[in-house]
């Protein structure tokens, strides 16, 4: 890195101290050289990827110099500056490149896929978007906490593009979230120029579309380091003071490829060459020398200060030992530990429908945990669509009894956020159906925090689910089946009204992601008696809700009372299990019923294809297989959407097999 003599950018001092600047000038360089080190390291093949931000340096370090450093930061692929400005000890941030366990994810995610709350920091994953939802939960626990904190999220003109973006960033404008929204505009999304990515003249002309006021949608030079922290400083101070989201466009170049291996070969020529004109750190320190503040001597022997302390750091996490497996380790920490003891059941009970055990656990988790916030569409004044909380409003108040817009990615995205800070968040789906909207979340946010880099998910989503209501394809899928295969969900999926109440307590207690479905059809065909006080049960207890000597059904759900009912109508010895949670799954139980009786059903409202059926009939055939004394059946649905018509629904459900099935399994 050579030295610029005359500075082409305008730097503003703006009442800056010299200790500042040239606090700035070591903070901006540290990552440079850093960089370099690493696409030297990237060459002889001792790491595997690398994204670089050269030339787009001045925007991370001036964010997070200009920020508390208790105040949250959410960074992208090119911020190295957030982590090196906030102190991230360089051995282990080496470590992390390296895949090692001395970094942040044990070696289970890469280079800067990772967050790490001793510096409040929440990193990226492959997706982009996600991110944005979080930033949201975050400034929702600060501004619920009254805790005068702004947050940062990182985005980038291709990353704008995604839904996330969109949602998120209505979201912050409905709730008047203190998030500000930053864009490195450096007009390439990969390899696809901006003209192809969106029509607009600038990312700021989008925030007036979300009521965010012209003053709060700002454009600065990315490239000018006290633009950038001068700004910051600036909107933190007013945001801690009065939340609202802002929007911040940052005017920068990404002068290498996405990553070293896209190269550059699509930029038009001598594009690269003008924007290193505008290179920020060899800018700020020509600035730096005209005016006086440092010395050529003095820079100098700071980049050899700094180059030794990375050669030093460097060896050091070279010299710790490969990454070791342990087959162990990977199965315990897909979900955080979670030694929660059993509230027992004690005190009067009293008749309550299905919905109103629901309600009854989601009143008594609100008047327990004061940090729990409930969050979907209609559910405050309106009480829902189902009327779950119809008068928590006004017990709870609308701080915590939110109503969101339809977006349900940001949503479920805000309730990991208001984890992160320490917060419990239920969200509401209002139909299962609508599940897809927030499915990447789930999937590979929510599922895979713990496992990637030490962080849970304490979120509850409540999946209203079933069909038999004559609500057609996208109001009665049963969708259960789609989370079954992904590690880091708990799955739970009553069929009564007690079981209701005790499970959805638990899983508000649980500190993982817990997926909660409720069968519609359940919500007011179906009584107990239930214990009025708060009580918890424990997850991957099946229940034998019937005896038998001739067959096991193993069922869930709607499939229980299908069950029931046919057995009931039924000359035969049928043992039936109510499984109630699918992730953990009591095998246990399973396998001892099996072996008593030596045939197996498995019934599940899902269609057929797919279905969680599959999965346990190799489990039973896998366990029990000399026990059997007739092939492992399922009973399921067809293999067709959800019809609406009441005819057409009957022939689709599994029940209308059932009676088939069984006989067929008796006579064996």
């Amino acid at each position: 890195m050579e030295s610029m003599t005359t500075p082409k950018i305008d730097f503003k001092k703006d009442g800056l101290d010299n200790e500042t600047l040239l606090s700035l000038y070591q903070a901006i360089l540290l990552p440079r050289l850093i960089e370099e080190k690493m696409l030297s390291q990237l060459r002889q093949g001792k790491i595997s990827k690398w994204f670089s931000g050269i030339g787009q340096e001045a925007i991370s370090v001036g964010v997070a110099s200009a920020m508390d450093k208790d105040e949250f930061i959410l960074p992208m692929h090119r911020n190295l500056g957030i982590f090196t400005t906030r102190e991230v000890p360089l051995t282990r941030l080496f470590a992390q490149f390296q895949g090692k366990n001395e970094g942040f994810t044990n070696g289970r995610d890469r280079s800067f896929h990772f967050g790490t709350i001793d510096y409040n920091i929440v990193g990226m994953i492959s997706h982009l978007g996600p991110q944005l939802g979080i930033a949201d939960g975050i400034g929702l626990a600060n501004k619920l906490g009254s805790e005068g904190k702004a947050t940062f999220v990182f985005t980038g003109d291709g990353g704008a593009s995604e839904g996330d973006f969109h949602e998120a960033l209505n979201v912050a404008a409905v709730w008047d979230l203190p998030v500000i929204i930053g864009i490195e505009n450096n007009a390439w999304g990969l390899s696809t120029p901006s003209n192809e990515q969106f029509r607009c003249k600038q990312f700021i002309d989008k925030a007036i579309g979300y009521g965010i006021p012209s003053e709060d949608a700002i454009q600065v030079d990315g490239n000018n380091i006290l633009e950038v922290y001068s700004t910051l400083k600036r909107v933190t101070e007013s945001m801690r003071k009065n939340p609202r989201p802002v929007m911040i466009e940052f005017m920068t170049f990404r002068v290498r490829g996405h990553e070293e291996a896209s190269g550059t070969k699509y930029y038009p020529e001598g594009l690269i060459e003008k924007w290193q004109e505008k290179d920020p750190v060899e800018n700020y320190e020509a600035y730096l020398l005209q005016e006086g503040i440092i010395s050529q001597e003095q820079i100098d022997e700071l980049k050899e200060k700094l180059k030794k302390q990375i050669n030093t750091e460097l060896k050091a996490s070279q010299a710790l030992p490969e990454v070791t497996v342990s087959t162990a380790n990977e199965l315990n920490d897909i979900f955080a530990p979670s030694a929660i003891e059993v509230t027992p059941e004690t005190g009067k009970r009293s008749e309550k429908r299905f919905i109103d055990a629901i309600s009854d656990a989601l009143k008594q988790s609100m008047e327990r945990h004061d940090k729990l916030v409930l969050m979907g569409q209609d559910i405050a004044d309106y009480g829902g669509v189902f009327k779950v909380t119809e008068g928590f409003v006004e017990q709870f108040g609308k701080g915590r009894v939110r109503n969101t817009p339809l977006c349900e990615s940001a949503i479920i995205g805000t309730g990991l956020g208001l984890s992160i800070k320490g917060w419990k968040a239920m969200v509401e789906m209002q139909f299962a159906d609508f599940v897809t909207c927030g499915f990447n979340q789930i999937v590979n946010n929510l599922a895979k925090l713990n496992y990637r880099w030490g962080q849970n998910a304490d979120v509850v989503v409540r999946m209203p689910t079933g069909g038999g209501v004559a609500a057609g394809p996208f109001h009665s899928q049963s969708n259960e089946a789609w989370f079954f295969s992904v590690p880091g969900l708990k799955i739970v999926y009553p069929a009564f009204p007690e079981d209701a109440k005790g499970l959805l307590a638990m899983a508000i207690e649980d500190p993982n992601p817990v997926l909660f479905f409720e069968h519609k059809a359940l919500y007011r065909s179906v009584s107990a008696d239930v214990t009025d006080a708060y009580y918890t049960l424990p997850f991957g207890k099946a229940n034998v809700i019937q005896e038998g000597t001739e067959l096991t059904i193993v069922t869930y759900g709607m499939g229980v009372h299908w069950a029931l009912k046919q057995t009931a109508e039924m000359d035969a010895s049928v043992e039936i299990i109510d499984l109630r949670t699918l992730n953990p799954l009591d095998t246990e139980t399973i396998f001892a019923s099996v072996n008593k009786t030596g045939k197996a059903l498995i019934l599940h409202e899902d269609s057929l294809t797919g279905g969680i059926g599959g999965e346990l009939s190799a489990l039973i055939t896998e366990n029990c297989f000399t026990a059997l004394d007739a092939p492992v059946k399922r009973c399921a649905s067809l293999d067709t959407p959800v019809p609406f018509a009441a005819q057409l629904e009957n022939n689709y459900m599994a029940s209308d097999r059932l009676e088939e099935a069984i006989s067929t399994l008796i006579n064996y």
